[in-house]
């Protein structure tokens, strides 16, 4: 039996799941406890959004629910000791979506315009599709004031507990939209991957796969990129990831770039749109890209 339905409140869900519930919504923006999961789903509320989908939201928060059943569903990504050091790091961690046994993982990042993450469209959704593909898929819950350091802080997290959280630390993707997809970008190139995280055991990412952003940035450093973007975006335009792609094609990094009639910034999943099932063109990319 469905645990949430339209009808339920934020309050609902966060008191359903306890610590773990506390950043399934936007802590940086103000929602109201007893405003139901279809008064939220909308623009007012994840700003910049477009194309929002309320039973989306419902499949998620109950997918979470029976899984918190089995597993824990949410992990802090710094110790009880770097949190009292820096108190807005409680306002971090990662919700893991399970895949099968010792399979690769992607960590995926919301948009928001780091101003706020609103993973419950950007990340979540994607997570949730990718691990029914029998991939281990996390949601980063991150500051907005500190995102690098943060994914930074995930990527070495999940390496460091691969054997506890069942995922295969050698390969992985990073996925993300507007703000979210420059993170990726960022710690997809592994001289930054280096440099932001001190270390050199951790592999590069097989993929980055980006949506909606104006990220122009191009080095031989870069990972294989998968991008999709709407060419009706108000915020980003999408030639300058067509411009970027070509730039990585010349330095000989695989790319796949796809652009969409009419779609706004912040599609997400695509779900009734002409961008419906980009995720599983995203996914067989990531597959030729993963390297022994």
């Amino acid at each position: 039996m469905a645990q949430f339905t339209l009808n339920s409140t934020v309050n609902d869900v966060e008191n359903y799941f306890g610590n773990a519930g506390r950043l399934l919504f936007p802590v940086d923006r103000p929602f109201n406890p007893n405003e139901t999961l279809a008064q939220i789903s909308n623009s007012a509320h994840y700003i910049w959004y477009s194309n929002i989908k309320a039973n989306k939201t419902v499949e998620v928060l109950n997918y979470l629910a029976a899984e918190q059943k089995k597993h824990q569903i949410f992990y802090p990504i710094y110790s009880e000791d770097e949190i009292a050091a820096h108190p807005s790091r409680a306002n971090t961690g990662l919700y893991f979506f399970r895949g099968k046994e010792g399979a690769p993982f992607a960590i995926n990042n919301a948009g928001g315009g780091f101003a706020y993450v609103a993973a419950m469209q950007d990340s979540f959704p994607h997570a949730l599709e990718i691990s029914k593909y029998g991939y281990n898929a996390f949601a980063l819950i991150y500051r907005p004031t500190n995102p690098y350091e943060d994914l930074a802080q995930a990527i070495c997290f999940i390496e460091d507990h691969a054997t506890e959280l069942g995922v295969n630390p050698r390969h992985y993707s990073l996925w993300g939209g507007s703000a979210g997809a420059r993170m990726a970008a960022e710690l997809g190139n592994k001289e930054v991957l280096y440099q932001l995280t001190g270390r050199s055991d951790i592999p590069q990412a097989d993929e980055v796969i980006m949506q909606y952003t104006g990220f122009s940035r191009v080095s031989s450093a870069d990972a294989p990129t998968y991008v999709s973007v709407g060419d009706n975006d108000w915020i980003a335009n999408w030639r300058t990831m067509k411009q970027r792609l070509f730039y990585l094609e010349q330095l000989g990094i695989p790319t796949e770039f796809h652009v969409y009639s009419g779609l706004n910034h912040g599609f997400g999943l695509g779900e009734g749109t002409v961008a419906e099932g980009w995720i599983n063109d995203a996914i067989n990319f990531w597959e030729v890209n993963i390297s022994d």
